[in-house]
């Protein structure tokens, strides 16, 4: 054996799964306050045993940028290696409970507070009607703090009406669903009055709006920008569910995928006063696997996207 293979099993005998989740986690989260709320321990245990890790390395990890800290060059080094050894390990003791204890007890699915939650049932639906499915725990959030979630394995898997943001440091992949076009909608007597002349005909009328962080919200706007309307924003909403629920008064205009058309209808009774034309929301399923295999992510991804099919 060589020198340097001799050095190499020397560095893996001191290399420890532990020191290496730990140094992972504060890369995710930025600190080492961060982190050690995720993982439930004190900062000077994770500081302790990020330091055992540098010393077996031979190289600091981290260095400190203002009140956080960010990789050094050895860092971003060992940084792909420690997503790819999470990512197998992640795989390994899925393989395990499957092959040794059968289908995993729960589902743990976070869903973006965004994305229409009748969209979010109609996906989920294929794995309630399995009498072999897991349970489902269905979380909602914003989509980093469910990213952050998915990256330390308290999620399976996230539903998002947008993909993982550009430059977000997390080990995840977006696969899409489908997509739906928009229309405004409101109950039956309202939609009459303002269907005649649309979109013209909603100037002034009160509407019900996404809060202006989400996609849908922004491509509602540029729409209005363009034909010139000035609706009457009367409330936003960072809940789709809610803001269906205030439109079921009768008393304002709002938007939903003209994919869960007969469901609003069915559930708020509101019909189409028109559609918002060149705007479509997309719907993901986000995932720590970049080629799906996990069973009931394939039936989720299968069945989304012969639903979606032709938008």
């Amino acid at each position: 054996m060589g020198k340097s293979e001799q050095a190499s099993h020397r560095l893996l005998r001191h290399l420890n799964y532990n020191h290496l989740l730990y140094f992972w986690t504060v890369a995710q989260e930025g600190s080492v306050a961060a982190a050690a709320a995720v993982l439930n321990l004190t900062p000077q245990t994770i500081s302790g045993q990020i330091k055992q890790l540098e010393r077996a390395i031979d190289a600091r990890l981290f260095e400190r940028s203002g009140r956080g800290l960010v990789l050094t060059e050895a860092g971003r080094a060992v940084m792909p290696y420690a997503d790819e050894i999470f990512s197998l390990g992640t795989e390994l003791a899925r393989r395990v409970q499957g092959d040794d204890r059968g289908l995993p007890s729960t589902l743990n699915i976070g869903v973006v507070n965004s994305l229409p939650k009748l969209i979010a049932y109609r996906t989920l639906e294929p794995v309630l009607l399995d009498d072999e499915a897991p349970r489902l725990m269905c979380y909602e959030g914003d989509l980093d703090k469910l990213l952050a979630d998915l990256s330390v394995h308290r999620l399976d898997m996230v539903l998002s009406d947008r993909p993982i943001p550009t430059g977000l440091n997390v080990r995840a992949y977006s696969h899409k669903l489908g997509e739906s076009e928009i229309a405004l909608f409101a109950l039956d007597e309202l939609a009459q009055r303002y269907r005649e002349g649309f979109p013209g005909s909603i100037h002034g009328a009160n509407m019900l709006m996404p809060v202006s962080s989400t996609a849908i919200r922004r491509g509602l706007d540029d729409w209005l920008a363009d034909t010139g309307v000035v609706p009457k924003v009367v409330a936003e909403f960072d809940d789709s569910a809610l803001m269906k629920a205030f439109g079921e008064s009768g008393t304002a205009i709002f938007p939903a995928p003209v994919a869960i058309q007969q469901e609003v209808a069915h559930m708020y009774g509101a019909t189409p006063v028109g559609r918002v034309t060149g705007l479509r929301e997309m719907f993901y399923l986000i995932s720590p696997e970049r080629r799906l295999s996990q069973p009931f992510a394939l039936k989720i991804t299968d069945a989304a996207r012969a639903r979606f099919a032709g938008g």
